[in-house]
């Protein structure tokens, strides 16, 4: 199936910024008419303002996706708006650089909360509006390290690796909806996600300016929307590890603790 975009009524969350500013602005360019949230008041006011500046139809909504009562103020904002929503992404995200013996409940809470649980609770808001919709479609914006656990990020990894059970496991139960679930797994990007880490204490450091530009992330999550592909890996370094990992998991195991024995054999 190919899916029509134009003039769908899209959701995207973690929209002031990064991969989701880059999203509003690609879904802009196919007429899509868009609900854009995240915590960031200001930002994604200037957002909306740079696309309707351009034709596009926008709805900006500050919210903060790990508290109920926004999720549901969003997403009442999107269908009184719309009269209905057709496509929901999930992109918002945080993550943490340090090693899980020296950090704390809370940052691994905090992890769930958004990278998870926020999504998982949105998608169950928004099963009976979707299910009405034209193609509906959840887009969930995962990670390599959901595919395969990194080390230094072993709470993102526990919450990506979580959201991608769940949108396996949507997958067939909202089949009767004729809700489509869609993961995404990019690898690095150069998002706001490096820049705004709950730690950077790890010896392990990642150079997230090698990554994808967000926007070549955004097009190929949009892509993927639109070819309706179930699963969808984007840039070579996770298309390179996840490939490896697929037919060799203990090279890959050994490699990388012998990295992190290397760095900290002092």
């Amino acid at each position: 199936m190919r899916r029509d975009l134009r003039g769908r009524r899209v959701l995207i969350t973690g929209a002031s910024s990064g991969i989701g500013a880059c999203l509003a602005e690609r879904a802009a360019r196919d007429d899509a008419r868009l609900t854009v949230a995240a915590r960031s008041g200001d930002k994604l006011d200037e957002l909306a303002a740079r696309l309707s500046a351009h034709g596009a139809e926008v709805l900006a909504v500050a919210a903060d996706v790990t508290a109920d009562a926004d999720r549901r103020r969003l997403l009442a904002a999107a269908v009184d708006r719309y009269d209905g929503l057709d496509v929901l992404i999930n992109n918002a995200g945080v993550g943490a650089n340090g090693h899980f013996a020296d950090c704390t409940e809370a940052i691994l809470r905090q992890i769930m909360e958004v990278n998870f649980f926020a999504p998982a609770e949105l998608i169950r808001l928004a099963i009976p509006v979707l299910s009405r919709g034209r193609q509906p479609a959840i887009v969930n914006v995962a990670s390599m390290c959901g595919r395969r656990g990194v080390p230094a990020w072993s709470e993102y990894s526990a919450s990506k690796f979580a959201l991608c059970g769940l949108t396996e496991a949507l997958r067939a139960e909202l089949a009767r909806f004729a809700i489509d679930t869609l993961l995404v797994v990019p690898g690095m990007t150069r998002s706001d996600l490096g820049r705004h880490l709950l730690r950077t204490e790890a010896r392990i450091q990642f150079d997230f300016t090698r990554g994808l530009a967000p926007e070549a992330t955004a097009e190929g999550v949009w892509q993927a929307l639109r070819r309706n592909r179930t699963e969808t890996v984007l840039g070579w370094d996770a298309r390179w590890m996840l490939r490896v990992n697929c037919f060799f998991p203990g090279l890959v195991d050994y490699l990388l603790a012998r990295r992190v024995r290397q760095l900290y054999a002092s």
